[in-house]
């Protein structure tokens, strides 16, 4: 019986133990509070560093102390001194202290890290198109806005590869099927200072060969009975555009795309109208809701007739 009732007190002994070896000994808080008296060698400075009372620091202290069941500071002639225990504690506290601030800046670099991808046509840069996007990005500081303008053939194909998140594209009606489209207007222009349209054969300024508007340009003109000729080919809008004023030729473009530079022709001379293209936005079903979102801000710009 009274062996009976020591292997029973040695058991309760042994799991008192175990659980106080098991306790948690992370509370960031008391570890803190620890390294800091040490850096500083008084309790009192310390306190002022962590804006805190001593009592408060000493409390945490001793709670540590209680917790490790080891003496871990002592107090020297002018200063508060580590106890051995004290050491190996600071030791692995200021590695947790550390480990810790990494895992919060990590943190905040994944919150900062989402990025959506847009592209879009040259033509849609600048103006309220840009606008809105400052605007998005400033709302959504989390949101990391990557933009890249281009051929809408070189966007569909970045899209295509995965290369972009969202796109605004201008195509063939029905081409592509988006979350949102709107027919794309069109309309010819020719020089305001020297004008190409009454020269034979007509001269041409396109896009380069599949670009958008190029079978177009070539097909209307043949229906009228003129002859035509390509006089300048460019895969920049920028490079159209300053064709086109400087007399190299006509072309056809978004009304967006032509300036003070350039005269607008249509039925008076003849021109057919071309209505065979549209604006397409698109985005992948399981996009993240920071693409849809901006999504949904390119729409309202392209419903309000703002691009």
């Amino acid at each position: 019986m009274i062996e009976r009732s020591l292997a029973i007190q040695q058991l309760n002994t042994n799991m008192s133990i175990s659980v106080k070896s098991n306790r948690a000994l992370f509370d960031l808080d008391l570890l803190r509070a620890i390294v800091v008296v040490a850096d500083c060698g008084s309790f009192t400075t310390a306190a002022a560093r962590l804006h805190s009372t001593q009592s408060t620091i000493s409390q945490k202290v001793r709670r540590l102390e209680d917790m490790v069941g080891h003496r871990l500071l002592v107090r020297g002639n002018r200063d508060v001194l580590p106890t051995d225990a004290g050491q190996t504690l600071l030791g692995y506290a200021r590695h947790m202290l550390a480990l810790n601030d990494q895992m919060l800046e990590a943190l905040a670099g994944a919150m900062v890290g989402t990025t959506v991808r847009l592209g879009v046509p040259e033509d849609f840069v600048g103006g309220r198109t840009t606008n809105a996007l400052s605007a998005f990005s400033r709302l959504h500081p989390q949101v990391k806005l990557e933009v890249t303008s281009g051929l809408c053939r070189d966007l569909s194909q970045a899209y295509d590869n995965g290369e972009l998140d969202l796109v605004l594209l201008k195509q063939r009606r029905n081409t592509r099927e988006g979350v949102a489209c709107w027919p794309e207007r069109l309309q010819w222009i020719d020089s305001a200072r020297t004008p190409a349209f009454e020269l034979d054969p007509i001269p041409l300024v396109t896009f380069p060969p599949r670009g958008l508007y190029r079978e177009d340009m070539i097909n209307a003109i043949e229906s009228m009975g003129r002859r035509w000729r390509i006089s300048f080919t460019s895969s920049s809008l920028s490079g159209i555009q300053a064709a086109v004023a400087d007399g190299m030729g006509i072309s056809l473009l978004p009304p967006r795309a032509a300036t003070g530079e350039h005269r607008v022709l249509g039925a008076g001379q003849g021109l057919p109208e071309v209505d065979s293209y549209e604006i397409v936005i698109v985005h992948r079903p399981t996009a993240d809701v920071m693409v849809k979102a901006l999504a949904e801000v390119m729409t309202q710009l392209l419903a309000g007739g703002g691009i």
